[in-house]
């Protein structure tokens, strides 16, 4: 803006020494007079146009200013929108890993109370079955020289009697337990029958206690006449 100032100057110089040599000497008195005034009249509107775009200057700078603040603002916020996003993507990672873990612990807590009800439930049938072989003991004995034995590990051993008719105090005995499946299983017998896992299958499936001691009777009175 102020080399266009300059140049004016220039301009209106040239201007008034051609005018000079057009018109004469005669009127260099008038106008140098006007030639003066309009020097004056520039002089004072290129100050006053210098001092004005030297304040537009120093408004530029500021607004510049004002934007580097502006720009240096936005980068500050961009940076903590991303830590943002990180933080907030972390927290739900966090809450769904949360989740996960709680969801697993409830299917633990769930599959022990199964384990735990089916447990009770076995013992519970085990220590019925083992209260009805106990009831009948004393029948069993009785009426068919039937002697019956708790042993180690929760076995029952029956001990029979007057089958032999030449040595009627001769033992046959069958050893009896109840496995992780809460099922009847002959663990031992003594001498061996061959239908002992026939008669072994049908216990399970009728759970009719008296009817098996009733038939490994039976089969033992028929190995002895063999």
């Amino acid at each position: 803006a102020e080399d266009e100032v300059t140049l004016f100057k220039r301009d209106m110089k040239e201007f008034w020494a051609q005018f000079k040599s057009s018109y004469g000497t005669e009127q260099n008195n008038q106008t140098s007079a006007l030639r003066d005034l309009c020097k004056e009249t520039i002089e004072a509107l290129s100050e006053k146009w210098s001092k004005k775009l030297k304040e537009e200057d120093l408004m530029i700078d500021k607004i510049q200013e004002y934007n580097n603040e502006i720009l240096q603002q936005s980068k500050y916020i961009a940076e903590k929108e991303e830590q943002l996003t990180e933080i907030k993507s972390k927290l739900n990672e966090e809450e769904e890993q949360q989740k996960s873990l709680t969801d697993s612990i409830q299917e633990l807590k769930e599959e022990l109370m199964k384990k735990m009800e089916i447990k009770s439930s076995k013992n519970k049938a085990a220590k019925e079955k083992v209260e009805q072989v106990s009831k009948i003991k004393t029948l069993f004995k009785e009426h068919l020289g039937l002697e019956m034995r708790r042993i180690h590990d929760e076995q029952l051993q029956f001990i029979f009697r007057h089958i032999d008719h030449k040595d009627p105090d001769k033992p046959y005995i069958c050893t009896l337990s109840i496995n992780e499946q809460g099922d009847y299983e002959v663990t031992s017998c003594t001498p061996p029958l061959d239908c002992m896992a026939e008669l072994q299958l049908k216990l399970r499936e009728t759970n009719n206690f008296s009817a098996f001691v009733a038939n490994i009777r039976k089969a033992f009175t028929a190995l002895s006449y063999k």
